[in-house]
């Protein structure tokens, strides 16, 4: 069966939202250039993105399968899970992996990686 691939927001490098097969992807979600410099604030930023673009497709936050939390540094995991705890939607957690990694800028500190349902 050929499904056919929507691409959103596409640029020379990426786009921002990929739809295949019932599934959605998100580029890396970041705080991106507010200027915010805690992880609270970049975490629900980025979260707040994540919201937005879901919605654009028709999904929502209720709906993600999985994601990969990307920290630039592990002491600010538990700061990082109070944000990501108070966001979710009852018992509609997602699998989940977090890995601490070197972000595109000095000032990033958590980027998200996220698959959703339609």
């Amino acid at each position: 069966m050929n499904q056919e691939i929507h691409r959103h927001h596409t640029g020379p490098r990426m786009s921002k939202i990929v739809e295949h097969g019932g599934l959605i992807y998100l580029c890396g979600q970041t705080a991106g250039g507010a200027n915010i410099t805690s992880i609270e604030g970049q975490t629900n930023e980025a979260l707040a993105r994540v919201d937005s673009l879901l919605a654009e497709v028709g999904s929502h936050r209720g709906r993600i399968l999985s994601v990969t939390v990307h920290l630039k540094s592990m002491a600010d995991f538990s700061k990082m899970n109070e944000c990501w705890e108070n966001w979710l939607i009852g018992d509609a957690a997602p699998a989940r992996t977090t890995v601490q990694a070197a972000l595109a800028t000095d000032s990033l500190l958590v980027e998200f990686s996220v698959i959703a349902a339609v």
